[in-house]
């Protein structure tokens, strides 16, 4: 009887709680283990492959799904045109917001650490490449390599063409609702491991990086992470109250299992299948919308990202005594805004686009050394930001849309 009563009791537990444990329990077992935390590992990865399995699938069937529900091209547009709006004046803040926490704190000043380790200077792809590498020549191809954005010029356009056929493409678009449903309820059931994924990953992490490695860092990981909760607290919040007239704390509330998924994985597409759970069970935004602008934003809104490029560039600016002017600081935000909207939903591709950023005000590559050590931990802080702000910009949308069921969104939390 006790044994059949112990799932039962798990299963009550909100699945927030159970990965929230997860991860406080890594943290501990890591600094108690050290380097031997690392045979945990294999559980996290698991967990990481498991939510890779879902991306592909579920971005191409709720995408196709999402279209076909609009019914309308013009929609479609005016949604696209809301969503790729607000990501580029949130992240535009995010980057602003990095700068003056670095001016205030100056994480840099006093700082010495040598570094060693030559880097290139990345350039960035022209406007007309990424225009080019938009559409796919193989749809297969993009499907198999997980190519995002590709996959999601296709499902576009499989969608408005279903859309636009009118009855005959109803059998096919029955075909994709069914088959996304079943996607739902597969990411449902990974989602239960969460917590044991979660641990492993972040005892991992932990066990790897001790107070050795941390402690000349800490007031960089400080800024990064203060930055990064005031950008959650008033740039989306705010934006909710304002344009949404939507309680913020319901939404806070209702990505919690999304922000822990994001902060151990340190990837914005992997926590997309776990983001569209949130946003359709917990804030109450229609498959369509969400279905729509989750995918996009998992690609194109780095806000997180940005924010870490503006308190890094500084950091690296004050710890090398270079004094940038004004149209440096203008350069550094007009820059990330932009190589941001190119940076992979991937661990570890922000410090592509900051060797970019730092490359246009004149800094040394070499200094991006000092932060590559550090640079998973300020990885899963920056991540958790651009999957709130995915969510965040999704609510908007469906407010705007009346595509937002507000009973759920002041309801109880049911992903």
């Amino acid at each position: 009887m006790a044994a059949s009563s112990t799932p039962n009791l798990w299963r009550r537990i909100p699945l927030w709680q159970r990965i929230l444990a997860g991860l406080f329990l890594g943290v501990i077992v890591g600094s108690l283990m050290g380097e031997n935390a690392g045979v945990f590992k294999p559980l996290g990865d698991i967990f990481i492959s498991a939510i890779k399995m879902l991306i592909v699938p579920l971005v191409f069937s709720t995408l196709v799904v999402g279209i076909t529900a609009m019914r309308d091209p013009q929609k479609m547009g005016r949604i696209g045109a809301r969503t790729i709006g607000l990501y580029l004046i949130t992240t535009a803040f995010a980057i602003a917001i990095g700068l003056l926490a670095s001016t205030i704190f100056q994480p840099g000043a006093g700082v010495d650490l040598s570094f060693d380790q030559p880097m290139e200077a990345q350039d960035a792809p022209s406007l007309v490449e990424i225009l080019v590498n938009l559409v796919p020549q193989n749809p297969i191809d993009a499907l198999a390599e997980g190519n995002i954005m590709q996959i999601i010029v296709f499902a576009i356009g499989l969608g408005v063409s279903l859309m636009l056929v009118g009855e005959k493409g109803e059998p096919v678009v029955r075909v994709f609702e069914s088959f996304a449903e079943a996607m739902y309820k597969l990411t449902e059931i990974v989602m239960s491991f969460a917590p044991f994924g979660v641990f492993g990953l972040i005892a991992y992490v932990a066990g790897s990086y001790g107070l050795e490695v941390l402690l000349p860092l800490a007031k960089v990981i400080g800024v990064a992470y203060l930055a990064s909760v005031i950008h959650v607290l008033v740039v989306y919040s705010g934006l909710l109250a304002l344009l949404g007239r939507l309680n913020p704390k319901r939404y806070l509330s209702g990505i919690i299992d999304a922000l822990v998924v994001a902060y151990s994985s340190a990837s914005s597409s992997g926590t997309l299948p776990v983001s569209l759970r949130c946003a359709q069970k917990n804030l109450g935004v229609s498959e369509g919308v969400s279905g729509f602008v989750l995918p996009v934003g998992a690609t194109i809104n780095m806000d997180g990202t940005a924010l870490y490029q503006g308190v890094v560039t500084l950091f690296i600016a004050q710890m090398l005594g270079v004094d940038l002017s004004m149209a440096d600081y203008g350069m550094i935000i007009l820059t990330g805004t932009l190589a941001s909207i190119g940076t992979a939903g991937v661990p570890g591709a922000g410090l592509i686009m900051l060797s970019i950023v730092m490359s246009q005000v004149g800094l040394p590559l070499e200094a991006i050394a000092v932060i590559a050590g550090i640079d998973r931990i300020l990885d899963m802080a920056r991540t958790s930001v651009n999957v709130a702000g995915d969510l965040m910009v999704t609510t908007l949308v469906g407010k705007s849309e009346g595509e937002l069921d507000e009973d759920v969104y002041n309801g109880p939390n049911k992903a």
